[in-house]
């Protein structure tokens, strides 16, 4: 008698991380790099038309700033502001408060887990290569991977599907209203991280902290 291999359990949880604000503060770079694009183009806006968007796929925020005259340059714009981003940010990132135990815990606990960003791949690598975060991440899904962004849901059904996790048993950490939207609309209980949004402003998430450091997101997780 011969007895099969048993096969592996698919995980019955997965967590998907937002990027900028949730796993890095990469907001003063960016905010810096939209600013030299906006002089290097003579892009006029209001003062705080970076930061009011801050989160926003780069054609959803230039495509107001450059109108129908200039609409034709809004690819080359949206990489080049990438290029300030990248310039700006190499070597001078951190990893947020409590990423890496929760990062730890979940490895323990035996949780896939994935990123979901709107940001460009090449950005993605080069901030988990900084934050020395390569392999930590059983999927990552960049501007790339997704054809529209938060609020639209598809990133992190993506992102559930290359986990093989389902929607409903996905548990996302968000600082951003967009993000958090994208969240309910896929079906995925959400956290949020006042990290660049006060509470006030956070009110689709289903636990709202002040960082991933506390008790109370590993017991949302595993709850």
């Amino acid at each position: 008698m011969t007895t099969e291999p048993a096969r592996a359990r698919p995980p019955d949880r997965a967590v998907l991380f937002d990027l900028d604000g949730v796993i890095v503060d990469s907001r003063p770079h960016h905010l810096s790099a939209w600013h030299a694009l906006a002089r290097e183009q003579r892009l006029e806006h209001a003062p705080d038309y970076f930061t009011q968007t801050f989160g926003l796929r780069n054609n959803a925020i230039l495509a107001p700033l450059l109108g129908e005259e200039r609409a034709g340059e809004l690819t080359a714009l949206a990489a080049r502001k990438e290029e300030l981003f990248r310039a700006e940010a190499r070597g001078r990132l951190v990893a947020l408060p409590g990423v890496r135990e929760l990062l730890d815990f979940l490895d323990a606990q035996g949780v896939p887990k994935a990123i979901v960003t709107s940001t460009p791949r090449a950005n993605l690598e080069l901030i988990l290569e900084t934050l020395r975060l390569e392999g930590r991440f059983e999927a990552l899904v960049a501007e790339e991977d997704a054809a529209k962004g938060k609020p639209d849901p598809e990133g992190f059904l993506v992102a559930a599907q290359r986990l093989g996790v389902a929607p409903e048993r996905c548990v996302v950490i968000e600082d951003a209203p967009a993000g958090l939207q994208a969240a309910k609309a896929a079906g995925m209980r959400a956290i949020g991280v006042t990290t660049t949004h006060p509470a006030a402003d956070l009110g689709d998430a289903d636990l709202v902290v002040e960082s991933l450091s506390e008790e109370a997101v590993r017991t949302f997780i595993v709850d």
